[in-house]
């Protein structure tokens, strides 16, 4: 079996193919410009910095190449980054593809959909089961293969539909402990909490903002959204509001990106469901390659910490 990319230490050699996840050109002390590339393929991604480049070289090795690259993996800061010998755009000959190097979301899309949909059946609220099911039928597409992020969480094929599954099945074991929490009303705005990413975001693989995710951003689009859904379903009851408050404020706090601070008891709950549901994302990755005994990299979006693996652990 091919040894993936995460799966080499400091210190070892690799030649391999790799898709460019990203390209950022920059100017090195000397003057001199570079090029700093994230890597990736299945098992995840690495920093490798390509050094006295050429305008040539920043469209030869921009973002969705695949690349044949000869290099060391090292320990920089703190953090794994690949010296580059040699590097290569992949040829027809290759035999490569983009889609070789993607990670995707470790449940089918057909199961994730047939889980959400199962959701959906349970609501007996019928104006928000009606504007659940019809925003995302309207997405579906997109919803089924956009990442949940650019970066930190969830960031990879089929992430979005990922990360909502995982919060609505959450939802469910919290709403059993407390079942003064209006269900419908929760699993209605997890599933369109994050939803406005696929208008908010470019697509599943080296994804970037869109002019409409910078400057509105996926909670407003979706406010938006959820407006027009109501209008053209002709619904007009309180639920529509409620649903848009849980929307603007799950995110929490007005530092963190949030339009308004939770002020109904699903939307606190929905809040703490996602943040969860995130950090916990982000651990199981930044861990997965961490042995025993040892630290993960500084994980910036959880406060630049390191996190330790214990050794009794399976």
């Amino acid at each position: 079996m091919t040894k993936g990319l995460m799966e080499f230490e400091v210190g070892e050699q690799l030649e391999m193919f790799l898709l460019v996840k990203t390209c950022t050109k920059g100017i090195a002390s000397n003057g001199k410009p570079f090029l700093s590339l994230v890597l990736q393929d299945r098992s995840g991604d690495i920093e490798a910095k390509l050094w006295d480049t050429s305008d040539q070289d920043e469209q030869t090795y921009k973002a969705e190449t695949v690349v044949k690259v000869n290099g060391d993996v090292q320990n920089y800061r703190g953090r794994l980054q690949l010296r580059i010998r040699q590097i290569r755009p992949a040829n027809p000959q290759d035999n490569v593809q983009v889609s070789d190097f993607v990670e995707t979301a470790p449940l089918s899309q057909d199961e994730m959909m047939s889980q959400i949909t199962q959701y959906i059946f349970e609501m007996k609220n019928p104006n928000l089961q009606r504007i659940t099911r019809h925003l995302l039928k309207k997405y579906n597409k997109g919803f089924l293969v956009y990442p949940a992020a650019t970066k930190n969480h969830h960031e990879f094929v089929s992430g979005l539909a990922y990360h909502v599954v995982s919060m609505l099945n959450l939802a469910k074991a919290i709403a059993n402990l407390y079942p003064s929490l209006d269900k419908d009303l929760l699993y209605s705005g997890i599933i369109l909490h994050d939803l406005g990413k696929v208008m908010e975001l470019s697509g599943p693989i080296s994804t970037t903002y869109t002019v409409e995710g910078n400057l509105l951003g996926h909670i407003t689009i979706m406010v938006n959204e959820i407006g027009k859904a109501a209008e053209e379903l002709d619904i007009h009851g309180e639920e529509v509001m409620v649903l848009q408050h849980l929307v603007l404020s799950h995110h929490g706090k007005l530092e963190w990106g949030s339009a308004k601070t939770p002020m109904i008891k699903e939307a606190e709950i929905l809040h703490y469901i996602d943040n969860v549901d995130a950090k916990m994302n982000m651990l199981d990755r930044a861990l997965r390659h961490v042995k025993p005994g040892e630290f993960s990299e500084r994980i910036f979006a959880l406060e630049n910490r390191s996190f330790y693996k214990p050794t009794f652990h399976n």
